[in-house]
């Protein structure tokens, strides 16, 4: 019967994943617990993960999902169209501060009086 397993270099210990995700380890392990990676032990119970899930995973928090560009496309446009974003928050069950985030990547926001900032500078003379 073949082995199977993982050569040893091909498997990270938790900080080296969370050096790649930008995290903390404990954020890994709550990821391991939670199923969103999957974790080989070792002999002494010790979490190793393989490098290519890690890469796979990588990858797809890479590519931008079809959801989110279409989620935003259409902030977007009701943006455009006047809604405030409170308005356009509450239709996406968004909060303020995320839907503003979101829309300020897009778009150039307008202050309280529904003018766009900087377009219009005042003349400080």
């Amino acid at each position: 019967m073949r082995d199977v397993s993982p050569v040893p270099d091909d498997l990270l210990k938790p900080r080296e994943v969370a050096e790649l995700f930008g995290v903390r380890t404990t954020t890994i392990a709550r990821w391991a617990r939670e199923g969103k990676l999957s974790p080989l032990r070792t002999p002494g119970g010790h979490r190793r993960y393989s490098r290519a899930d890690i890469r796979r995973i990588l990858a797809e928090e890479a590519t931008p999902h079809e959801a989110e560009r279409q989620l935003a496309e259409d902030a977007v446009r009701l943006y455009n169209q006047g809604w405030s974003i409170r308005q356009v928050a509450g239709k996406f069950d968004y909060s303020y501060g995320a839907m503003r985030r979101l829309l300020g990547k897009h778009v150039t926001l307008r202050n309280r009086g529904g003018i766009y900032a900087d377009i219009y500078p005042e003349d400080r003379t």
